[in-house]
């Protein structure tokens, strides 16, 4: 059977501007109601635990959810202002049918975002993802929800943080301590700006805590995962051992070694690898990570015997991927990093406590500890586009192709466009950073000006 195209989802949820379409409360009401018929399928009572960044626009969206999943006949869990992986946990340890976490991760304030996990706390597949918009969609949809008397009810959990923190801490191996050191983190004011410093400080850190105000407007503001320079900053002038940035929604993270320099996903997972490897904890003989992930990891990993398998940018294709690999390591250049033995999803303060770990494990300083290889010469170029990708053009598509057979086993090229917004990503690595360079220059200066006659072939034909 072939499913309907999906219009609203994207490589992570739903995502746009606050108070328009699709990130209004009419869409976002109408989705609880089509998610909750799409789980309601049993005798029992069914549930949905729902969690927020601190965005002001999640006052509006969940409400409008928790009015849909109430219609549908679902029992409404509120959690407020959590991490995302703390939605997943939650899904699994409360029983419940559906997560879901209102939060546009990195991006700033004015957009929102809605993200749907299943009862096994996994991001829901495309044809689940499918399935739901249809049914938002289908005639009568109305009337198959809930008679008055089998409507849902919502409730408060106030003890859903402390049971995130307490799995956090159980994470950490035992024994260890995390006494003597001390951490800079960068909360982003978002949904971690209460858990994150106070995990850290029961283990035993001095913590020195910098993005934990928000006010519904400042989420990932020049901070955060994205913008990693202030907490740079702050481990110089604190003289900390490690420095945690995290995104708006907590599920990735970039770290700061003890100079201040940026320790970027890649890194992490080279770094974890290692350690895992070497303690018999590695599964599936190598890790998972995206094509964006430098060929830098890549030999290395080789060079340890361990395969690295690529999937589709998004840590909901990484997690997949690891499941079907066996692996239990995986995640992306940008920071996310998903641990299977803790956790569903990309958790940017459990992978900081990995490496935390050996930190106090080999008493070395994190600039020797998390710089495994040495990258490949990587440039990344976005170009914003209106109306018709430029990657439908046949001109295109034959550059990238030849570009790609020009730089050989000598580097790659990669020319995607983003899940999420309306960009073309263009990106090239390799051994000569000239050759890199002029490689992202020629592709990106034809896909402008592709871009550029599409959007006057989209006025003109307005006209």
């Amino acid at each position: 059977m072939t499913l309907p195209t999906r219009k609203l989802f994207g490589t992570d949820g739903i995502r746009g501007t606050a108070n328009r379409p699709p990130m209004d409360a009419g869409t976002a009401l109408r989705l609880g109601q089509a998610a909750g018929r799409f789980f309601n399928r049993g005798t029992h009572k069914h549930r949905v635990v729902i969690g927020k960044d601190t965005r002001l626009s999640g006052y509006m969206l969940e409400p409008a959810m928790t009015a849909g999943f109430v219609g549908a006949g679902m029992d409404v869990v509120l959690v407020g202002p959590l991490p995302t992986p703390a939605i997943a946990m939650l899904t699994r340890s409360l029983r419940c049918d559906l997560g879901v976490m209102i939060s546009a991760s990195h991006n700033p304030y004015e957009d929102n975002g809605i993200k749907l996990f299943g009862p096994d706390g996994l991001k829901l597949s495309d044809a689940q993802e499918a399935e739901i918009e249809a049914l938002m969609d289908a005639p009568n949809f109305l009337e198959t929800l809930a008679a008055p008397g089998k409507l849902g009810r919502a409730s408060r959990l106030d003890d859903a943080p402390g049971r995130y923190i307490e799995a956090a801490k159980a994470a950490f191996p035992r024994g260890r301590s995390l006494e003597g050191l001390r951490i800079a983190v960068d909360c982003a004011h978002g949904a971690a700006y209460k858990v994150a410093p106070t995990v850290l400080w029961e283990l035993g850190a001095e913590v020195v805590s910098i993005g934990v105000n928000p006010d519904g407007f400042n989420i990932n503001r020049d901070c955060g995962a994205t913008a990693p320079q202030k907490l740079g900053d702050l481990v110089r002038e604190r003289r900390a051992d490690l420095g945690i940035a995290l995104d708006g929604d907590a599920d990735r993270l970039a770290l700061c070694d003890e100079q201040g320099r940026i320790i970027d996903g890649d890194q992490i997972l080279a770094t974890i690898a290692g350690a895992w490897q070497r303690e018999g904890k590695l599964a599936g003989g190598g890790v998972v990570a995206t094509v964006m992930s430098n060929l830098g990891l890549e030999r290395h990993l080789e060079g340890l015997g361990l395969k690295l398998h690529r999937t589709k940018v998004g840590d909901r294709y990484v997690g997949e991927k690891m499941r079907e690999a066996g692996c239990n390591l995986g995640g992306e250049q940008s920071g996310h990093v998903i641990l299977s033995d803790f956790a569903t999803t990309g958790d940017g303060l459990f992978a900081a406590l990995q490496v935390l770990s050996l930190l106090v494990e080999e008493k070395r300083p994190a600039s020797e500890v998390c710089r495994r290889f040495t990258p490949m010469p990587q440039l990344l170029e976005n170009i914003r586009y209106t109306g018709t990708s430029p990657l439908a053009d046949a001109e295109v598509s034959k550059a990238i192709a030849a570009a790609g057979e020009k730089l050989g086993n000598r580097g790659r090229v990669l020319v995607r466009a983003s899940g999420t917004e309306p960009l073309i990503r263009v990106m090239a690595e390799a051994e000569d950073a000239g050759e890199m360079r002029r490689t992202v220059a020629e592709l990106s200066a034809l896909i402008r000006a592709r871009a550029a006659a599409g959007a006057v072939k989209k006025v003109a034909a307005a006209e």
